[in-house]
């Protein structure tokens, strides 16, 4: 059991302020890792669910062996580790744009950062997840069997101003160079089923899909709903 409330980690980044800390949740008497960028609480180890499923649903509807994955957003690392689970993944590329997210793990200061950083299948990669969709595309650039997203808070909140064009159709097409055929693109949301998004995604990609996934909030007592797109 940790202190009951540590900071693990400050940073000034172009974002804003970014804490990492870990406390402990007096309702459950456990420790909690948190993730806050300026007034924004980005992620917490108490809720998982949505992050896990974003893998697991984005590489159920994937097809072959030695899938090549890339994964936008690191953050406290579990859509990463869950994709590391499914046993045709061959490779898994993390890409994050802040330096402090990667040193987190690189230093394993969080419950799964060995397990991550420690599978040879991993490579953490400090960049941009949107400006690398915008670049042009060399010929031999890789391709993956899927791209998994969890970096806004969905298609119409996003971090900055600079995100919001990957939510459009055009932004859609750029990513869908980055995939080979029969590619998947799946997206963590925290808001309900977007219908005009999902026009969107069926303007791109031949089969969609938004599945509501159910986790039990232990602060609330009740349950509460994150939103995972799956496109094909």
């Amino acid at each position: 059991m940790a202190l009951r409330f540590e900071e693990l980690d400050f940073q000034q980044t172009p974002m804003g302020e970014l804490f990492l800390r870990r406390r402990v949740e007096p309702t459950l008497g456990v420790d909690v890792y948190e993730v806050k960028l300026g007034d924004e609480y980005l992620m917490s180890s108490l809720f998982t669910e949505a992050e896990e499923q974003l893998a697991h649903l984005g590489l159920a509807a994937t097809s072959g062996e030695s899938l090549s994955v890339l994964v936008g957003g690191l953050g406290l690392g579990y859509t990463a580790v869950t994709a590391l689970e499914y046993p045709p993944v061959g490779s898994l590329v993390v890409v994050d744009a802040l330096p402090a997210v990667i040193e987190w793990h690189e230093r394993g200061l969080l419950p799964v950062s060995a397990r991550l950083t420690g599978d040879p299948r991993t490579t953490l990669v400090l960049d941009d997840f949107f400006d690398l969709m915008r670049r042009d595309l060399a010929a031999d650039a890789p391709r993956y069997d899927a791209i998994l997203l969890d970096v806004d808070h969905s298609p119409r909140h996003s971090l900055t101003a600079g995100h919001a064009d990957l939510y459009t159709p055009d932004g859609l097409r750029r990513l869908a160079r980055h995939l080979r055929d029969g590619g998947v693109f799946a997206l963590w949301s925290d808001d309900p089923p977007d219908d005009d998004f999902m026009a969107d995604l069926g303007s791109v990609f031949g089969a969609t899909a938004a599945h509501v996934v159910e986790f039990a909030n232990p602060l609330t007592g009740g349950t509460s709903t994150n939103t995972v797109y799956v496109a094909r």
